[in-house]
């Protein structure tokens, strides 16, 4: 079997929002309309089927197991396969806005919205993925984006360097920007020498248009197929010898040089806050919390990932040597301040790291007056250092809960039996 779809389609449609049956009706009456070969991938715009109904979008969510469903029956039916976003129902939080991939067996896999686009208040209404893994399919994985994850070309660059050799991009691009729409799309796919089929929705959406002009580009930039500003099925062929004959030339998907040593963010508070400044003109979210991080686990590693989530940069603040022996008493820290510094900055959720030697990062809060501070869930939020500070300020206070078990003073201890026996 082919490594890409043979054949490439975009369902460009006008979305009401908040209106799944008018939805799918708009739906099934484009595809009726269309002679499509066996195989071909067909992609839909972003929330295709509900749109950003967002005081509704949990109860929308729920309806998303059965549209999966008709999809799966429509695709078996005509042997296609369809990749678009949905609003996706989660247990216990806000819906996430995922691409699914469906062919006639079923999802194949899932894309969670990595970047929620906070000027339109994304993020009050959904949540973001975590993951933004390649999608596993019979015609090799696919990398995947949602409209605004677009801009970050490090996701792309990932899922193409992990195998993807086609890029599908589901999204709601509005008119006023339609250049940067067309610029990225083509970006996207010349610096990862990838196909990209990039399906927009059309039509009014509030008081703004959607842009359409969803696209279908080859590996070096050229434009395959463009749709116009209205509802419309655009489709090319995928002509898989072309991509293999340009990588044959030279391959950037398979280039990844280290890009510098990490040491350099371990940093002095002064340097902290000059290059915060910098980071915060941009809007940026600083995310801080503390903690000893003596024999780094597993447990740790979680917690700082949990932590970077929270927002767009994450600042550790770490005890130095005397303020542990304070803490923990004189038989530790087991490794210096410097070695521990070292090894959280090697961590690639970790974006800085700064020494304090006092017995609580007060200080350091109160100088850096982070948008959100985070700390365990067993600490109540009332004795959580520099919380009343980080409140005052507008910032948030977040209690994550441990997934790890893991103990520094568990491992300390069992390293001690075993050299006992």
């Amino acid at each position: 079997m082919s490594t890409l779809f043979p054949h490439a389609a975009c369902l460009q449609v006008a979305i009401s929002s908040g209106d799944i049956p008018a939805n799918l009706r708009q739906f099934h009456e484009l595809l009726d309309a269309q002679t499509l070969p066996e195989n071909t991938l067909v992609v839909l715009p972003e929330v295709w089927a509900s749109g950003f109904d967002y005081p509704n979008a949990a109860a929308l969510a729920e309806q998303t197991p059965a549209i999966l469903v008709a999809l799966q029956t429509t695709a078996a039916e005509r042997s296609l396969w369809f990749a678009g976003s949905l609003l996706e129902p989660q247990a216990s939080s806000k819906p996430c806005n995922t691409l699914f991939v469906v062919g006639p067996d079923g999802v194949a896999g899932t894309y969670q919205k990595q970047h929620l686009f906070r000027f339109w208040q994304e993020e009050d209404y959904l949540q973001a993925g975590q993951e933004p893994l390649h999608i596993a399919t019979p015609f090799g994985s696919l990398g995947a984006l949602v409209c605004y994850d677009l801009r970050f070309p490090e996701i792309s660059r990932s899922q193409v360097f992990a195998g993807s050799r086609l890029i599908v991009v589901s999204a709601q691009w509005p008119s006023a920007r339609l250049g940067q729409w067309r610029l990225l799309a083509q970006a996207r796919a010349v610096e990862n020498q990838a196909f990209v089929v990039a399906c927009n929705g059309c039509g009014a959406v509030g008081e703004g248009r959607l842009a359409g002009h969803s696209l279908i580009i080859a590996p070096d930039g050229t434009i395959l197929a463009e749709a116009g500003e209205e509802a419309e099925c655009v489709q090319a062929q995928i002509d898989e010898t072309e991509l293999d004959k340009l990588r044959s030339r030279f391959c950037t998907a398979g280039e990844r040089p280290w890009p510098g040593w990490d040491k350099n963010k371990i940093v002095s508070l002064e340097t902290l806050q000059a290059r915060l400044a910098l980071i915060r003109q941009q809007g940026s979210k600083v995310v801080f919390t503390n903690g000893c991080f003596d024999l780094l686990h597993a447990g740790h590693v979680d917690y700082l990932e949990q932590a970077r989530a929270c927002g767009d940069c994450l600042v550790v603040g770490l005890n130095a040597d005397s303020s542990v022996r304070r803490l923990k008493g004189l038989s530790r820290p087991v490794n210096s301040e410097n070695e521990r510094a070292r090894v959280l900055a090697a961590l690639g959720c970790v974006d800085f790291v700064t020494i304090f030697a006092e017995d609580t990062p007060q200080r350091l809060i109160s100088a850096l007056l982070p948008d959100v501070l985070v700390k365990g869930a067993d600490w109540p939020e009332e004795q959580i250092v520099g919380a009343a500070e980080v409140k005052a300020a507008g910032g948030s206070v977040r209690r994550i809960v441990f997934k790890s078990h893991s103990s520094t003073s568990a491992i300390i201890e069992r390293i001690r039996q075993q050299a006992v026996i």
